[in-house]
């Protein structure tokens, strides 16, 4: 019977890198000035913007020439800005604009953009920014404004634009998160397929040489090796009262995860989740059947864009999925960018801790939420698999996980996530940060009657143990709760279950934590 079971449980990373991705968007929309962030502008809008002449004084002096030449067709729509007959600039209009020019950051000058659209090099359509955070699976956005139309106005009666909007948090997290993301992109090795036939053919005795475009060093590897087995008891306790229940991984995964969905179930539990969470338009989804993970979440065109893999949706899961991605990492990342440590800067500043492991055992905690068993068998056996691994080559993790889990390939994918970064895998090894699910989970779960949940959501990328000090300077307004955390007697019902079903008591969380 085991055998006609399909074994989803993948865990590659997306071939395409996305860590250099744009953050800017390219939808083709008018926005107000203070969405445009001039630093990232390209060269030739910062030129029509920031040329020695002023851009309106250049439309008012082609549009004045044209008029003497009699010619129909113009770049702009000229301002209707009285200029003296005879003169093409007089001296009090070139005092008018010098007036209205606005203060840049850097505190150089730049004249009024106007609502014109102008072709070639003069001006360009200025388009609304993205600020995009990614660490692993982790997303943090802007929320979207409203598109202006396109109307035309006088010169004088433009506005003064605020600063760019969120800008330094925007640069600064997506440089953070450029540099978390080129390790785990240096990590993963070249060759997986390659080395995967070999193991096979070896009869599961061989150890991976595994190669690396752009390999890292020892020291950054060696800070990376530290597993750690403090959580290591409670870990194979989650597994083994699984395997009482169920007889297997695999039987696991199919009396509680569900069956597979279709692709147009797929689009209609996306569609109601986005609903319920009122960000319906705001993530582009997308679902294959040639991604290898169960899902991602990447930077397509400038907009955040979520891949689902329709061969591992299953009914009772695919919401936990969602609930992970966006009412988590997805929430955290928008209210964080409104918080004074939306920067690396900040949050040096104010000494703040580590954001993982809150982000991800939140993240966690709310993938199996509202399930009807939530056993907590993911984030275990990565724990004890990257335990294991740090004393055990390559193969003999491999056999060692057969206690858990049956299928081969799933168990190949764990090995190899385990022992990422190395590559004579006969040597014992191991890259830890997959421990910090379950870590994350049993902290949050020590303190949940302590914890202030949407508190904790609504300061957006912060440690549970920085929210007290951090509640009197964080930003309140608009922030963005998903609406699974609202109720709040029901949310503490759900982690009380957790608890119960993986056999945690407060005693024992005390005693460790």
């Amino acid at each position: 019977m085991l055998e006609s079971i399909k074994v989803t449980e993948q865990l590659h990373w997306p071939e395409v890198d996305f860590s250099k991705k744009s953050i800017f968007s390219t939808a083709d929309r008018v926005v107000s000035p203070s969405q445009v962030c001039l630093e990232r502008l390209s060269s030739t809008v910062l030129q029509g913007l920031l040329g020695a002449g002023s851009h309106s004084y250049n439309v008012l002096l082609q549009a004045e020439e044209e008029k003497k030449q009699k010619q129909k067709q113009s770049l702009c729509k000229r301002p209707k800005t009285s200029v003296r007959r005879g003169s093409a600039f007089s001296k009090r209009n070139r005092l008018s604009l010098a007036r209205r020019k606005t203060r840049l950051p850097d505190g150089g000058e730049k004249p009024m953009p106007t609502n014109c659209v102008l072709s070639g090099s003069n001006c360009s359509l200025l388009k609304p920014t993205r600020n995009l955070a990614i660490v692993g699976s982790k997303m943090g956005l802007t929320p979207r404004a409203a598109p202006q139309p396109l109307r035309k106005t006088s010169t004088q009666n433009v506005p003064r634009p605020g600063p760019p909007s969120l800008h330094k948090a925007a640069v600064s997290r997506e440089a953070e998160s450029v540099k978390k993301l080129c390790i785990l992109t240096a990590i993963k090795p070249s060759n997986v397929e390659k080395e995967k036939d070999k193991f096979f053919k070896s009869d599961f005795n061989y150890n991976p040489q595994f190669e690396y475009s752009n390999p890292i060093s020892a020291a950054i590897l060696a800070r990376h090796n530290n597993a750690s087995d403090h959580f290591l008891s409670q870990a194979v306790n989650i597994m083994e009262l699984a395997l009482e229940r169920y007889g297997s991984y695999e039987m696991f995964e199919q009396l509680t995860g569900g069956n597979l969905l279709t692709k147009s179930r797929i689009w209609s539990s996306v569609k109601r989740y986005m609903e319920k969470e009122g960000c319906v338009g705001e993530i582009v989804v997308q679902v294959t059947d040639n991604l290898l993970s169960r899902a991602s979440m990447t930077v397509v065109n400038g907009r955040p864009t979520m891949t689902i893999n329709a061969s591992s949706a299953r009914e009772h899961w695919l919401e936990g999925m969602l609930r992970h991605e966006i009412g988590t990492h997805y929430f955290r990342g928008i209210n964080n960018c409104q918080q004074p440590w939306s920067s690396s800067v900040g949050r040096k500043k104010l000494n703040l801790k580590p954001l993982n492991p809150t982000e991800e055992g939140l993240a966690s905690i709310h993938s199996v939420l509202f399930r009807k068993d939530p056993t907590l068998w993911r984030a275990a056996l990565l724990y004890y698999t990257v335990y294991q691994a740090r004393q055990m080559s390559f193969s003999q993790l491999f056999h060692n996980l057969g206690r858990f889990v049956q299928d081969p390939n799933t168990r190949w994918d764990y090995c190899v996530r385990a022992k990422r970064g190395q590559s004579d895998t006969a040597q014992p090894g191991c890259f830890s940060k997959d421990q910090v699910y379950l870590e994350g989970i049993l902290k949050i779960l020590r303190y949940r009657d302590k914890i202030d949940f949407p508190v904790l959501m609504a300061l957006g990328k912060v440690s549970f143990e920085d929210v007290d000090r951090l509640k009197p300077l964080g930003q309140m307004e608009n922030v963005r709760i998903p609406h699974f955390m609202q109720d709040q007697a029901r949310y503490a019902e759900q982690l009380t279950k957790i608890m119960a079903v993986n056999q945690l008591t407060d005693e024992e969380l005390k005693r460790l934590i």
